[in-house]
């Protein structure tokens, strides 16, 4: 993402034209969680870490008094509903992939305490496999609820103001950035060879200039491995079961990571949610 910095200003009186720090910060990491990267589970773990950062950034950012101000005269305006259905939008996506992440690890704990039990898989990775279906579906189902979000993010604010407009500017960056982070997050767990069916959504290059995986790129991760050694299973490749049971551990440590970060940003999520309707109705 090349992310270009805010014009957004807080008064003061002794610096009138001084940058609020709260905002640089936001900035910058608007820029290092927008930089491109492999999708690996590291990568995207990290980047969860960055988001939940932002958006304690962003927590800050709605305590200000110009943030205050500016929410309080624009409430009639379609910007601030945009604002406002974004934090929830983020919630339900965030949402989606903590179930998608929870149901894999419950299912993957499962078949792999059957492996270590050494008892037939048959019957399991059948059933490892259709929660797989489910998973793909659910996620299938929160990308393409996004592909509309382009076209809601059309509204400016009527003042001329150009600390008001620089801060609805930034405040949709951060939002973009978080889908983008939230798709390829929800790609991965898919997995590689999942297509997304959203082709029109480009939310991310079209606000930022920036480039993002997509969900046909093929790539090998822990959820395409465990997919792949259980299939050889299924082909009675039983000298294949201790490449499995350990590509089984990988994910569950994925997953293990994956649940707890989003477990921490979904509560930051809501906190933020929260404090941008208390300042609407206050």
């Amino acid at each position: 993402m090349a992310a270009s910095k805010s014009n957004f200003h807080v008064r003061s009186n002794s610096l009138p034209s001084k940058s609020h720090p709260v905002v640089e910060e936001c900035n910058d990491l608007l820029i290092r969680l927008g930089k491109a990267s492999d999708p690996t589970s590291s990568s995207i773990a990290q980047k969860l870490g960055g988001l939940e950062d932002l958006h304690l950034c962003v927590e800050k950012l709605l305590q200000l008094p110009l943030t205050q101000q500016a929410f309080a005269q624009g409430r009639q305006e379609k910007w601030v509903d945009e604002l406002v259905d974004g934090s929830l939008r983020l919630l339900d996506v965030c949402s989606t992939a903590k179930d998608a992440v929870l149901h894999t690890k419950e299912c993957a704990r499962e078949i792999h305490s059957i492996m270590r039990r050494k008892i037939s898989l048959e019957s399991e990775i059948k059933k490892y496999s259709a929660s797989r279906k489910v998973v793909k579906k659910a996620i299938q189902k929160a990308l393409a609820s996004l592909k509309g979000v382009e076209s809601k993010t059309s509204f400016s604010p009527s003042t001329k103001d150009s600390e008001i407009t620089a801060l609805v500017s930034l405040l949709r960056e951060v939002e973009a950035v978080s889908l983008s982070t939230f798709e390829s997050l929800l790609c991965f767990v898919s997995g590689p060879k999942t297509h997304s069916k959203i082709g029109g959504w480009s939310l991310v290059s079209k606000l930022m200039q920036s480039k993002r995986v997509g969900c046909d790129v093929e790539v090998v991760n822990e959820f395409a491995k465990v997919d792949a050694a259980l299939q050889c299973l299924m082909s009675n490749e039983t000298s294949k079961t201790e490449q499995a049971m350990l590509e089984m551990q990988n994910l569950e440590m994925c997953v293990q990571d994956f649940e707890e970060r989003l477990e921490c940003l979904f509560r930051r999520l809501i906190k933020t949610r929260v404090s941008l309707l208390n300042i609407l109705n206050n």
